[in-house]
C-alpha cells in the first residue's frame, strides 16, 4: 500500500467505544464542512496538513484522517508517512461511507 493503514466506519466505531485516543481530522473544504462532520472531529483542509503537520506527530496518538470519499484524505496520510508518522490512518470510504453506514453526521462548532 502506501506506508499508511485503512480503518473502516466499524473500527473507528469500535475504537470509541474502547475509549481509545485518537484525532479524528478533517481534510475537506470549510464549505463542505459546513454540511456535516463525523462528531469529534477536528477541521484542517488538506493544504493546511504539510504547514501544521507538527500537531500531528505529537506521542503514540492515532492520527485518522477523512474527506468525502478517502482520496484526499490518503493524500494526508500518505504525506505524513513520507515524514515519518507511522500511526496515521485513513478512513475508508471518508464520510460518505461514514453516513452510509448509519453513523451521525454533526454541524461543526
Amino acid at each position: 500500500m502506501y506506508g499508511f493503514s485503512e480503518i473502516t466506519p466499524d473500527e473507528l466505531e469500535q475504537w470509541r467505544a474502547e475509549g481509545r485516543s485518537f484525532r479524528l481530522i478533517d481534510v475537506r473544504q470549510p464549505g463542505e464542512t459546513g454540511r456535516g462532520i463525523i462528531p469529534g472531529a477536528e477541521t484542517v483542509p488538506l493544504a493546511a496538513v504539510p504547514p501544521r503537520k507538527d500537531e500531528f506527530t505529537g506521542g503514540d496518538v492515532p492520527v485518522v484522517f477523512y474527506c468525502q470519499s478517502g482520496a484526499r484524505s490518503a493524500q494526508a496520510c500518505a504525506f505524513m508517512t513520507q515524514q515519518g508518522v507511522e500511526a496515521v490512518y485513513n478512513l475508508r470510504g471518508g464520510i460518505m461511507g461514514w453516513a452510509q453506514s448509519g453513523r451521525p453526521i454533526v454541524t461543526p462548532d
